[in-house]
């Protein structure tokens, strides 16, 4: 889970340069996800804000979807997780 205090966030862009996947954006000078089902929760935008704007629970996103959609190229996109995020399935 991921997520944005508003009131905190300064709209600096270092979480936006520093992920991954590219679901942040700047949007009227405050980041936001743009793609919630993308998001790797991989804590790189939470470490690197400098306000501690970003509220991340880290590892829990699907490691089995990554795999497929972004490094082999077999899934298309948010259809790479067959495990629906049932706890034990390697995600």
């Amino acid at each position: 889970m991921i997520a944005i205090k508003k009131k905190t966030c300064t709209g600096c862009g270092i979480c936006r340069g520093v992920c991954p996947m590219g679901v942040i954006a700047l949007h009227e000078s405050k980041a936001n996800i743009t793609d919630e089902i993308s998001c790797l929760e991989c804590g790189a935008c939470s470490l690197n804000c400098p306000v501690q704007a970003i509220e991340l629970t880290k590892g829990t996103g699907c490691l089995v979807a990554v795999l497929k959609e972004d490094i082999l190229k077999i899934a298309s996109k948010g259809t790479g997780c067959m495990c629906d995020g049932k706890k034990g399935c390697g995600c």
